[in-house]
């Protein structure tokens, strides 16, 4: 059925194309039988404190106001993360601020964290519940006076809702965020989360999802940070607002965050130097270009425990979650390796 609608979607707008895809997937009416797959045994995971069916989880960014989050499970996701949720509502950056570059299979987007706010969100998941294991992803509104305190607030809210929660310092499209990669800006926000855990009780894992536009020396200074103050994993990587150069797309020079096939093999080298750096201290979840199982093994292999993906989905559809778990196997299979486990870091 893609197959049949993917020329009328990507002759449309991309923004309004996902728009429609969100209002679809609430009512999306396909059993979850549909995208089992044979051996997914072999896919299995614990990590976080959690039972991950398998590692293929859908990024923050495409179900950001938490509408469709239990459909898009049925799909086959291991797991899925919404978000970015901000304190307050907000529209977000004027359109047009979503691209596709189709020579390029990859996406620009400067959506700058449009969402429907806390209030609303934590409401609808309290109100739909979980069929699956659901991340939280949270960030500052544009025009807030205090960025650690709307991170502050994403915790307070959602730590008895979420499974995980993700502290996303690495947009490009909200001013300053990425300054939170500075290692005493950095610490002084993760010791803030830590007390609200304290003072509240939880043992919520919290993420830290990393840009992909980091010096190398940068990275000593993140993994010391983030293993001193109980980040549970890291998540490599955002989108890049660089690496434009070997582009075809006529929407290359668009300002924004660029996802999908040009950011694979980036975030695939970042996974190995965080890797050797972690030591094993806290897990890596991989993502950026995901599309298939080979791009995925890849990922795993170069350390990373659990994937997300989102442009990926954009491009190949409903059953990609499903494809992948397939064409993942089949690769196992062909290595010898009985559980995905036993690929981790297997190439560092």
């Amino acid at each position: 059925m893609f197959s049949i609608l993917r020329p009328f979607l990507f002759n449309i707008d991309p923004e309004t194309a996902h728009d429609l895809a969100i209002k679809s997937l609430k009512f999306n009416p396909l059993p979850s039988k549909m995208f089992e797959v044979e051996d997914e045994q072999m896919l299995k995971i614990h990590l976080l404190g959690k039972n991950f069916p398998n590692p293929i989880g859908l990024a923050a960014g495409f179900d950001k106001s938490a509408e469709a989050y239990n459909s898009l499970l049925r799909l086959g996701f291991g797991y899925v993360e919404v978000g970015t949720i901000t304190p307050l509502k907000q529209f977000g950056n004027p359109k047009p601020r979503v691209f596709r570059l189709k020579d390029d299979y990859a996406l620009i987007n400067r959506l700058g964290f449009n969402n429907d706010g806390i209030e609303t969100i934590k409401n609808r998941i309290k109100s739909d519940g979980k069929k699956g294991i659901l991340g939280v992803n949270i960030g500052p509104n544009k025009e807030t006076k205090d960025q650690k305190n709307d991170f502050c607030l994403g915790l307070k809210n959602f730590f008895d809702i979420a499974d995980y929660i993700t502290v996303n310092i690495s947009s490009p499209n909200t001013e300053g965020l990425r300054d939170f990669h500075d290692q005493e800006k950095l610490k002084d926000l993760l010791l803030a989360l830590n007390k609200i855990k304290k003072e509240n009780k939880t043992d919520i894992s919290l993420l830290l999802k990393v840009s992909p536009d980091i010096e190398d020396n940068h990275i000593s200074e993140i993994v010391d940070v983030a293993t001193n103050n109980d980040i549970a994993a890291i998540i490599l990587t955002n989108t890049t607002n660089v690496n434009r150069d070997n582009l075809k797309s006529e929407f290359k020079k668009e300002k924004g965050g660029l996802s999908g096939e040009p950011l694979q093999q980036i975030s695939t080298n970042m996974i190995k130097k965080f890797y050797k750096q972690l030591n094993g201290k806290i897990p890596i979840i991989g993502v950026g270009g995901v599309n298939s199982g080979k791009s995925a093994y890849e990922k795993i292999i170069a350390g990373a425990s659990l994937l997300q993906l989102y442009t990926g989905f954009i491009y190949r559809g409903p059953s990609t979650a499903k494809d992948i778990k397939k064409e993942l196997i089949q690769i196992l299979k062909a290595e010898g390796i009985n559980n995905i486990k036993e690929a981790i870091g297997k190439d560092v």
